[in-house]
């Protein structure tokens, strides 16, 4: 079995996967296992480290998750995050208490004590909190190495063992300097190397597909999309004609978006794309559905039975493809660890058991950032790997209440003059998403000397790296008025525009 320099355990934290990704931009490799992995399977993997991340619960709660005991007896180096400190501090014989008030967003980290997990970074550096308990007492034989104005022990260490641990989350964007502090504890105290790259994780994806497909055939569900392209590619690579790639019209794309996917896969990928039109299929089944879970359901459901229908016009396919990305699966489902479901993606949970195919997802486990790195790794031009994200669930999220034919065509003109703005002023690539929802609030305005009471479309906008987190984009005014006064003056059925200044958290950067 292959080496795994560390090992993260996971506790449930939305941002668990963002460990490795840090560590994976250091060159390091690392896997993900649930809090609860026998230990016979950490042994296996060989890992020179081991870092238990955050997490939803509290370590006094009844049913608080612990690993096995044992970790603590094979003499790695450990390193708590959040929920892994204050697991830490209890298991040592410290004491972890609720704080007299959550504490969410920023802090200053000041140094304590010498620590060379701090090797290379600034006192006073800005680390994120997310946490409402806090570490009361140190277990005996650890000191405090780190502050913050709000938790005394906002970095703690033994003296008698490589033991480590942060009330902050040095994974996530806002600690400036997490990527150093990781990699420090993965090269300087668990003496871990740089070896590992995208063009690592390419070529291991690939042989994995060749091994798992053998000689029958693929159906991937392509969008259009950076994900589905890149795995269309890591697909025709790795399994050349024995990929079917099928594009499915559900009504819901933005404008002359059909065209331009058929036109761009033809000339990018090299494979022969079908083109599926069940646009009427989708939308009936949307009308009259206004709750956004029930949507995404449906949508999920209904691009299952058309993939199905499609595999069985051709022999041999065993394997149904998809973009799914780590984002998708830790705002659905808990993969590795307890984590909380806060929306239902279509490309998530699995097949039904009706079907008879098996799931291949390569890119489950990275970010979007990560996969437009493997595209361009992979050679695809960065006119598609530069597409901003766009949902499986398409318009009907971005669609505030029913899903019908006006206001999809209200939604599609409001959002190519946006798109539109961005390019012609050099901002489409400035920003990570942008797009518009139609609100469905109606409000009085004038136009000439003519009353309106028309509806209202919302303009967002996020800056981020890997979706995870976002905040919005803080863009010129004039650029703003042009989108407004453009959508206003060439859209009828709109007289009212407005801009999305919410950050992620605390909302999620589409709206349903």
């Amino acid at each position: 079995m292959k080496n795994v320099p560390i090992i993260v355990l996971d506790f449930g934290s939305q941002y668990t996967q963002l460990i490795a990704r840090k560590l994976r931009e250091s060159g390091i490799y690392c896997e993900i296992l649930p809090y609860n992995e026998k230990i016979e399977t950490i042994k296996e993997k060989q890992p020179q480290g081991i870092i238990l991340s955050g997490g939803p619960a509290s370590v006094y709660d009844k049913n608080a998750y612990h690993p096995d005991n044992a970790i603590f007896e094979l003499g790695l180096p450990i390193l708590g995050i959040c929920y892994g400190m204050q697991l830490l501090t209890q298991h040592f014989g410290g004491v972890v208490i609720p704080a007299d008030h959550h504490e969410y967003g920023k802090a200053q980290l000041h140094f304590e004590d010498t620590c060379h997990l701090f090797d290379d970074t600034p006192d006073g550096q800005t680390v994120w909190m997310s946490h409402g308990d806090l570490v009361d007492m140190l277990p005996e034989n650890f000191i405090r190495v780190g502050y913050s104005d709000n938790s005394p022990y906002a970095a703690i260490k033994s003296t008698e063992a490589e033991i480590y641990a942060f009330q902050f989350h040095p994974e996530v964007y806002h600690s400036e300097f997490g990527t150093i502090l990781l990699k420090n504890f993965a090269k300087k105290i668990c003496g871990c190397e740089s070896t590992w790259n995208m063009g690592s994780f390419a070529k291991e994806q690939i042989q994995k597909i060749k091994e798992k497909v053998g000689d029958k055939k693929v159906l991937c569900g392509v969008s259009g999309g950076v994900d589905s392209s890149v795995v269309a590619t890591l697909l025709h690579e790795a399994i050349g004609d024995q990929l079917v790639p099928v594009f499915v019209d559900q009504g819901l794309l933005r404008a002359n978006e059909r065209a331009q996917v058929e036109a761009m896969f033809k000339n990018r990928v090299g494979a022969e794309l079908i083109t599926v039109d069940a646009s009427e299929e989708f939308i009936s089944k949307l009308a009259g559905v206004t709750d956004p879970e029930k949507k995404r359901k449906i949508i999920g459901e209904t691009f299952i039975e058309v993939f199905d229908k499609e595999a069985q016009r051709h022999d041999g396919i065993s394997f149904l493809a998809q973009g799914t990305l780590y984002t998708d699966v830790i705002e659905s489902v808990s993969v590795k660890g307890p984590s909380k479901t806060i929306k239902s993606h279509h490309n998530v949970g699995g097949l039904p058991d009706w079907m008879q195919f098996e799931l291949i997802e390569p890119l489950r486990e990275i970010f979007k950032d990560e996969v437009r790195k493997l595209g361009l790794e992979l050679g695809l031009p960065k006119d598609m790997i530069g597409r901003h994200p766009f949902p499986g669930p398409g318009l009907a999220i971005r669609i505030m209440g029913e899903v019908n034919q006006p206001d999809l065509s209200l939604l599609r003109k409001a959002d190519t003059i946006m798109i539109d703005v961005l390019k012609s002023n050099g901002y489409y690539d400035k920003v990570w998403q942008a797009f518009c929802v139609l609100l469905n609030v109606k409000s009085v305005g004038v136009m000439g000397d003519n009353r309106t009471y028309d509806n209202t479309v919302c303009v967002r906008m996020v800056e981020s790296v890997d979706g995870m987190t976002a905040t919005f984009a803080h863009l010129p005014h004039d650029l703003l008025d042009t989108i407004s006064s453009r959508i206003i003056n060439e859209v009828d059925g709109i007289n009212r525009v407005v801009y999305d200044i919410t950050s992620k958290p605390p909302g999620t950067i589409e709206w349903e």
